[in-house]
């Protein structure tokens, strides 16, 4: 695991998207695993840039992305899919049929879902997986005891990331309870790993992350088991390390 200590968050955005950015410049028709939440938000922000600047294209690129939220419409404003299209996908050339993400809106077959997104990852090698954080060490929607061996399926999502996701919605009540999400195994696929991390409050669990065992009860720590991860963190999320 290769740990890379940034200012703030700016830089780590910057990094984030320099290092996928060398990707797509020599690999065109790369396969990206893609993440949602605060932490991608600025190296998507930059990569709009580079697109805007002619440094990379994205007419090449797929895509799939960790999970959804179950239960929300797809248009609605915190769907996944939603986020995705509103931070990247309508920015910058990426063909639509070339972006994946799980499909859990209402009245869907949840377990058919998972099982068409898990045969989809399979039949592809995602060449880098982005990925954030949670503050219980969750990695896509995988909430710990969440077996390594799993592939894609449905969780019910524990109250503290509930809690963590509520600023974005009007109430903890509205905060979906259920979400589909890529599973340890389908992340562990990936050729290569980049994780952001950033800010004070996520301090804690970077203490977890580099110097905890590995175990079922903080999902993440498997990441020390792949061979191509790299952790970018900024000063404020690495400020208890010592």
């Amino acid at each position: 695991m290769k740990v890379i200590v940034v200012k703030n968050y700016d830089e780590l955005s910057e990094l984030g998207a320099s290092i996928i950015a060398k990707l797509i410049k020599e690999k065109p028709n790369c396969t990206l695993g893609l993440a949602t939440g605060s932490s991608p938000v600025g190296t998507y922000q930059n990569l709009i840039k580079a697109y805007n600047n002619g440094e990379i294209s994205f007419k090449d690129v797929h895509s799939y992305n960790l999970d959804e939220y179950c239960g929300i419409d797809r248009n609605h404003p915190q769907s996944y899919y939603y986020f995705m299209h509103d931070n990247l996908f309508n920015h910058v050339d990426i063909v639509e049929e070339n972006t994946h993400v799980p499909y859990a809106a209402p009245g869907s077959d949840l377990d058919a879902e998972a099982k068409k997104y898990t045969e989809a990852l399979n039949s592809v090698e995602i060449d880098l997986q982005l990925l954030g954080i949670g503050g219980n060490g969750h990695i896509g929607f995988n909430e710990p005891g969440t077996p390594f061996e799993q592939e894609t399926f449905v969780v019910t999502l524990a109250e503290k990331t509930r809690e963590d996701n509520k600023r974005f919605f009007n109430s903890i009540d509205e905060v979906p309870t259920h979400a589909m999400t890529m599973g340890i195994a389908n992340i562990m696929n990936a050729k290569s790993i980049l994780m952001l991390i950033s800010g004070a409050s996520k301090a804690d669990t970077v203490v977890k992350l580099l110097k905890g065992e590995i175990t079922t009860d903080f999902p993440a720590s498997i990441l020390h088991k792949h061979p191509n991860v790299t952790v970018i963190i900024d000063e404020a999320a690495y400020s208890k390390m010592n």
